[in-house]
């Protein structure tokens, strides 16, 4: 931890030493909400959301806070470790061709609806009436699972400090998350109205009781899209391993995972929801935006930019921050701010001069160049006591959304 702030009605913790005026602005609104739990914490790579920073984490007592988890619930990365320790670069390139070809980015979703027996199991007798918002975008939903989205989504093929080619993804809940954030947050702020909550609506902070129906229906809805998410890059994961098999017929391309508590060929963790959890002794609900589980031995990922490394990690269990860690390297420019001033020339040339197979073209693909982003370094350095690295992944070839 870098420094406490003891100003608020309940202390900030922080991970970092160079949070940005509007991110502080926000963390102090969090501090000041009646049912915010001990205190905030903020990690190393927080920057300003919409209510709430990304890269923060609060647990509430009795509440859920739409804003506080976000329009993309249930995004987050998956990695999957193969057997091979070598690629060569006409392969790589090879595969990355083929990738694009079977997982729409972007905008883009399936023109057909994919296989319905991977969407998530509910266990309702009305399904229209207890998730009103997922049932009524299933259609979509079944177009867009296994689909990468845009953004700062992405997928990688890396080489691991360990020897080993590892494959990585990063995305959410596509649409149907956006819609179930939006429609919620938008009534919270009605029945905030409504309550006179005290709340003000500047804050973006409207909350939902969790006792109440609308509660539970988001809890619901959110969960759905939780799952959902997992689903997705269960899908793209499947895919592309399939294309590793096709292209790598003699080898084994999976191996099973070491690591403690990891019993599946997948590593999955997610950066966007809330969940029930029990700290000093109370029930609370957890939420993190833009931050990830970090509970003792608990095996994570933390990706770097574009262009920069990325981590598998093993949770310390850390009580200050609810056992949680960054998300990623965090955004030090906005994406308008990045097309404008960065350099075309020099962000391409970071890329070619570590032999990355990238997209960088022209000069709208800057909103998600590594000069956008902070330095990976120093935000795992800023959470040694949060984390610890068991792999450093270096890219070999990136395709992002």
């Amino acid at each position: 931890m870098k420094k406490v702030i003891s100003t608020e009605r309940i202390p900030i913790k922080l991970w970092l030493d160079d949070i940005e005026d509007g991110a502080l602005k926000q963390v102090k609104n969090l501090a000041n909400l009646p049912f915010a739990f001990k205190w905030i914490s903020v990690m190393p790579d927080s920057h300003q959301g919409y209510g709430m920073p990304i890269g923060g984490v609060m647990a509430t007592e009795d509440v859920i806070i739409p804003n506080a988890v976000g329009v993309d619930i249930g995004c987050g990365m998956c990695a999957v470790k193969t057997s091979l320790t070598d690629i060569d670069t006409e392969t790589l390139k090879k595969i990355m061709g083929e990738i694009r070809e079977v997982i729409p980015v972007g905008f883009k979703k399936h023109e057909e609806e994919q296989d319905g027996t991977l969407m998530p199991e509910v266990c309702t007798d009305d399904w229209y009436i207890d998730y009103p918002l997922c049932s009524g975008e299933n259609y979509n939903a079944l177009k867009s699972l296994g689909t990468l989205g845009g953004g700062n989504h992405f997928i990688e093929i890396q080489k691991g400090s360990d020897e080993f080619i590892w494959i990585m993804i990063h995305s959410g809940s596509r649409n149907l998350g956006f819609k179930v954030a939006d429609y919620y947050n938008r009534l919270a702020q009605k029945l905030n109205e409504r309550w006179k909550s005290g709340v003000p609506k500047e804050w973006e902070l409207a909350f939902l009781p969790i006792e109440s129906e609308e509660g539970q229906a988001y809890l619901r809805e959110m969960q759905y899209c939780v799952d959902f998410a997992l689903a997705n890059r269960e899908l793209m994961m499947r895919r592309i391993i399939d294309i590793f098999i096709s292209t790598f017929p003699n080898d084994k391309v999976l191996d099973r995972f070491h690591f403690e508590n990891c019993n599946s060929d997948m590593i999955n963790i997610a950066h966007n929801y809330a969940s029930l959890e029990n700290h000093f002794g109370k029930n609370v609900w957890v939420h993190r935006k833009g931050a990830t589980l970090a509970r003792e031995d608990t095996i994570g990922i933390i990706p770097g930019s574009q262009g920069t490394k990325s981590y598998i990690v093993k949770g310390k269990g850390n009580v200050d921050s609810f056992m949680s860690c960054s998300h990623g390297a965090g955004r030090k420019m906005s994406r308008t701010a990045a097309i404008k001033d960065l350099n075309l020339k020099d962000e391409i040339e970071k890329m070619d001069k570590q032999g990355i197979i990238h997209g960088l073209r022209n000069q709208k693909d800057l909103d998600e160049a590594s000069g956008s982003y902070k330095d990976i370094l120093e935000v795992m350095k800023n959470q040694e006591d949060l984390v610890e690295i068991l792999v450093e992944l270096q890219p070999l070839a990136v395709i992002k959304g």
